[in-house]
């Protein structure tokens, strides 16, 4: 990891302190891919060991958000933390809040799996793979650019966003298209369209990641924006 980005500070300790803070971070996100990546294989494979296996494991997740948000709190207090340092802490604690609610998107799709096990053949195989392979990609980057300190990947990140609802879009007409012609579809269809919807929130996760990490590095918020406004508050000079 590019540490040089971090202050350094007379006392060691706060130093580590920081350094200790991003490692679970890291930590946290390295977790929570795993439970998308096991969610996502019970989805596909029909696999309910896996998605039980997810849904149990859920807790563990929102324990180490809870402990990261009070290191941060505590370092907030007593170091009383200024200009990058402060950026980085109040980054840090939006950042989990975004993985914890990936994890919860995970368990989504995990139940969504139990739900459709044994009609697999109803999910419209390429347009969902396609979107998962985007997803996936747009969070593992997110969380190298975070390692990394570095928002120069961040357009390339966010601009996957819109393909990923793209995609959504097209399921959505696909499923409703499926259940106009066949009542008996409807119920199958909806539970495959919470899947989808899972998986299209994890793509604005890992864009709100991205953005949390713009406003770390350079002072900017650059929620809400276009990206087009986003490429340019990112190759603004400071």
């Amino acid at each position: 990891m590019d540490n040089s980005k971090i202050s350094h500070h007379i006392s060691g300790q706060f130093n580590k302190e920081l350094e200790d803070v991003r490692n679970k971070v890291l930590a946290m996100g390295g977790l929570v891919e795993q439970q998308l990546e096991l969610a996502i294989n019970a989805l596909t494979t029909n696999d309910l060991e896996l998605a039980e296996q997810v849904i149990a494991h859920d807790g563990q997740i929102d324990e180490i958000e809870k402990e990261i948000n009070l290191e941060c709190t505590q370092i907030l207090a007593l170091r009383q933390p200024t200009a990058f340092d402060l950026r980085l802490l109040l980054a840090i604690i939006k950042i989990i809040h975004e993985l914890e609610r990936v994890g919860d998107k995970a368990v989504r799709i995990a139940e969504s799996a139990i739900k459709i096990s044994g009609d697999v053949n109803s999910l419209p195989r390429h347009e969902v793979d396609h979107m998962i392979d985007l997803v996936k990609s747009m969070l593992d980057h997110a969380l190298d650019a975070f390692a990394r300190m570095s928002v120069e990947e961040v357009p390339s990140i966010t601009g996957r966003d819109e393909k990923v609802d793209r995609e959504y879009d097209n399921i959505v007409r696909l499923l409703i298209t499926h259940m106009m012609e066949d009542p008996r579809n409807i119920t199958r269809s909806l539970d495959v369209l919470t899947t989808v919807r899972a998986l299209e929130r994890v793509g604005d996760h890992a864009r709100y990641i991205c953005e949390h990490l713009v406003y770390m590095i350079k002072g900017e918020d650059v929620r809400h924006l276009s990206q087009e406004q986003l490429i340019d508050k990112i190759n603004a000079p400071r």
